[in-house]
């Protein structure tokens, strides 16, 4: 990346705010959030996160961090990737670049392509854009459970290993 590209990403993240933020995930839109994944994981294996962030750190916006890198970071820093079946998904959102991207554990990855997940984060982006940002991120939430149900269907109770709300940062 050029260094005027670096500075403008680095200015755009500096300036995205918490109130943006909560406008596009006001409280309502992270409680329907959280009864989707909580209502999804009994039909699955799966342990499904979403993790939304106004803007990267300074610090990595101008090292060039990309949203994939990052969102490998959330995976492991939240311990995503420390579920009995190895099937965490990480939805991660980066809304100062508009930018979706999806991490699934090993146990998962073996079984779903990259291109579908691709397709899921398409469905979040292209809502975003319109700023329908609760419609957009529930209609993906319901494709991950949809894929995770037909590749890792429940086989009863079971805990729930990781917590099933929205993380702001």
């Amino acid at each position: 990346m050029d260094e005027p590209s670096r500075l403008r990403r680095t200015l755009r993240h500096l300036f995205s705010t918490r109130n943006e933020a909560e406008r596009a995930f006001p409280q309502d839109a992270l409680t329907a959030i959280t009864e989707a994944i909580t209502a999804g994981e009994q039909t699955h294996r799966g342990e499904v996160r979403l993790i939304v962030e106004k803007g990267l750190p300074l610090s990595l916006a101008w090292a060039g961090v990309t949203n994939r890198q990052r969102a490998i970071a959330l995976f492991a820093d939240y311990g995503i990737w420390d579920t009995e079946d190895n099937c965490g998904v990480l939805i991660y959102v980066n809304l100062a670049d508009r930018k979706v991207d999806i991490i699934a554990d090993r146990g998962i990855d073996r079984r779903i392509a990259p291109a579908t997940w691709q397709a899921v984060c398409d469905t979040m982006t292209r809502g975003f854009a319109r700023g329908e940002f609760r419609a957009a991120t529930l209609g993906a939430i319901a494709q991950v459970n949809q894929l995770l149900r037909s590749h890792f269907p429940s086989g009863g109770a079971r805990p729930n290993e990781l917590p099933d709300q929205p993380v702001m940062l």
